[in-house]
């Protein structure tokens, strides 16, 4: 269906808790899928379906150790895992060293990851700008997100990243914004973005909330569903879902939100 690439420009804007709050939320079948080659955590954040944990060595490293001999977009289904509530992962990298061997493999996973067939998937890319071939990922993506923070220093790298970035997939940028000053911050983000030239298809925000955040892991008791990361997050979703394939019809909700930590989907993609 849609390749959504979620990355930042700078530090650590929140790009990993974002993705996932979207994937729990998010209005169709999808895939998270963790592209970071600093190396990721997901694997560590997110309790596996069963109540157990995630295997770490089962995801990206294992596909891209088949992938040497072609990927097919119907490989990605084998080296993914389900969370708790059935979301279903490609869990990353554990470490940034282990995207030495692998500097080919971002082209071909871009190419399978928007072929993935019945299912959105969300490619949590971390960072950009320490790793070049990434860019032959995103080549392949409907649309670019780029998460910055309200300060001036990620509002100032990410006016930077903008105007470098050439012509390629559709680009939005969503706010991670104190709910305190939640729409000022989005307005002037946007006339900051306006200022460049540069055009966008979108800004949007989600709120910075810790507490749900701890929540969206299960690490501590309340209603998630409640939370404001989780009702901006729906927004977000819906906006983004029907960005990149505006629908015929009304679709069914893609998920609930049924207890702390616990994503409750009405169909995953691998059904």
């Amino acid at each position: 269906m849609a390749l959504i690439v979620l990355a930042a420009d700078k530090g650590a804007p929140g790009v990993t808790t974002a993705a996932t709050a979207l994937g729990a939320v998010w209005p169709r079948p999808v895939l998270l899928a963790e592209c970071d080659p600093a190396g990721g955590d997901l694997a560590y954040r997110l309790p596996a379906a069963d109540g157990g944990v995630l295997n770490p060595g089962r995801g990206l490293l294992t596909l891209g150790a088949t992938a040497r001999r072609g990927l097919h977009p119907d490989q990605i289904h084998e080296h993914s895992q389900k969370i708790v509530g059935g979301l279903d992962v490609l869990a990353g990298l554990t470490h940034g060293e282990q995207a030495g061997g692998l500097t080919w493999l971002w082209g071909p996973l871009g190419r399978a990851l928007a072929a993935v067939p019945h299912a959105d998937v969300l490619a949590d890319c971390g960072r950009l700008g320490g790793h070049p071939e990434l860019h032959d990922l995103l080549a392949e993506a409907a649309l670019v997100v780029l998460f910055t923070r309200a300060s001036l220093d990620h509002v100032a790298h990410l006016r930077e990243r903008l105007i470098s970035m050439g012509k390629g997939p559709q680009l939005g940028v969503v706010v991670i914004a104190d709910p305190r000053q939640y729409r000022d911050s989005i307005d002037e983000v946007r006339r900051i973005i306006a200022a460049t030239g540069r055009e966008v298809a979108f800004v949007g925000g989600l709120a910075h909330d810790p507490k749900g955040a701890e929540l969206l892991r299960g690490q501590w008791g309340g209603r998630l569903d409640r939370s404001l990361l989780i009702r901006t997050a729906r927004e977000l979703a819906g906006r983004l879902a029907a960005h990149v394939s505006p629908p015929e019809r009304t679709p069914e909700p893609g998920g609930r939100i049924s207890a702390p930590g616990v994503v409750e989907r009405s169909r995953s993609y691998g059904d």
